[in-house]
């Protein structure tokens, strides 16, 4: 049951780390009429969600980026805590995206304990899948989603809700979820979970990470890996209709190097990508120095380290 109380808890949990921009402000001047009011529209079940402020960031690659309105963010502070309650406990141990104790450097540490297990610790080589769906966030079906969600949840007021932000967005015919709201990193994890349980339950991989909308599988098989991507293709397909981009299906041998989010894993050792390198060098800066810092201390970073410090 959605409170007065708990609003002002998703209000606290918006407000962390946030910047006190001229947005905030305004809403926080009336702060208990807002919520008041927000409250009364959720419970008479009047509210609807607000257009979005559109703009693009370059991440490094230039993305969409869709805001919502601040009392519509709250609500997603809600749902998204809600989603998480019910569904975190039932994901895949190795699905990494916005999950509690989660996120790249937990995947790619995996990435390199399947690598030592596979390779009998690096004695023999074998071959890694990677692959990417193809325009992901904007070709998530908003009937299919809604249907996996009613499994979960009985709740029809939620559900009215939930329905209600899925519905705010539309890229094309009742598709797409927007890059920027908080709930779509958890209508992506619940989307993409059915992919997660075919590939370790029906086809019984064992080496499998996904990040988002990135995975790898590790096999030392190359035509078994071959064969997947067709099955793998077929159920994204027919079951979620989304497909894998063709361009982004890698096969690389262990030896070679696996590139996953932002490193390469080596039999030895684990190495910045190149495009990352080159991107840190241009963007170096007093601000930014530690969190770089912090990156390169997730592989055999040392030196590059040295050289940015020399740069400032």
């Amino acid at each position: 049951m959605i409170t007065l109380e708990n609003l002002f808890i998703a209000w606290q949990e918006f407000k962390k780390g946030k910047t006190k921009r001229k947005d905030v402000l305004k809403f926080e001047f009336n702060l208990e009429d807002n919520i008041f009011q927000l409250y009364q529209d959720l419970k008479n079940k009047t509210y609807k969600h607000s257009k979005y402020t559109s703009f693009y960031v370059q991440d490094p690659k230039i993305r969409h980026i869709h805001k919502a309105e601040i009392k519509d963010r709250i609500i997603h502070h809600l749902i998204s805590e809600y989603l998480n309650q019910i569904y975190d406990r039932i994901f895949v141990f190795d699905s990494y995206s916005c999950r509690l104790d989660k996120g790249t450097h937990k995947a790619v540490n995996r990435l390199k304990q399947f690598s030592l297990k596979q390779s009998k610790n690096n004695r023999i080589n074998f071959y890694c899948l990677k692959c990417d769906i193809k325009k992901f966030f904007d070709s998530v079906d908003h009937d299919i989603l809604i249907e996996i969600l009613k499994r979960k949840i009985k709740d029809k007021d939620i559900l009215w809700l939930i329905t209600g932000i899925i519905r705010s967005f539309n890229k094309e015919d009742n598709k797409g979820i927007p890059l920027g709201n908080l709930t779509s990193q958890h209508f992506a994890n619940i989307y993409l979970n059915e992919i997660d349980k075919f590939v370790k339950h029906k086809l019984k991989v064992k080496y499998y990470i996904r990040y988002t909308d990135d995975f790898v599988i590790l096999n030392k098989d190359k035509e078994y890996l071959e064969n997947l991507i067709n099955t793998i293709n077929n159920f994204l397909q027919s079951q979620l209709k989304l497909r894998l981009h063709p361009d982004k299906i890698i096969m690389r041998k262990y030896n070679q190097g696996i590139d996953f989010l932002g490193y390469v894993i080596l039999p030895y050792h684990r190495v910045l990508r190149t495009k990352t390198k080159k991107r840190m060098f241009k963007k170096i800066n007093q601000n930014n120095l530690q969190s770089y810092l912090g990156v390169l201390s997730h592989c055999d970073g040392y030196k590059l380290s040295k050289e940015l410090e020399k740069i400032l």
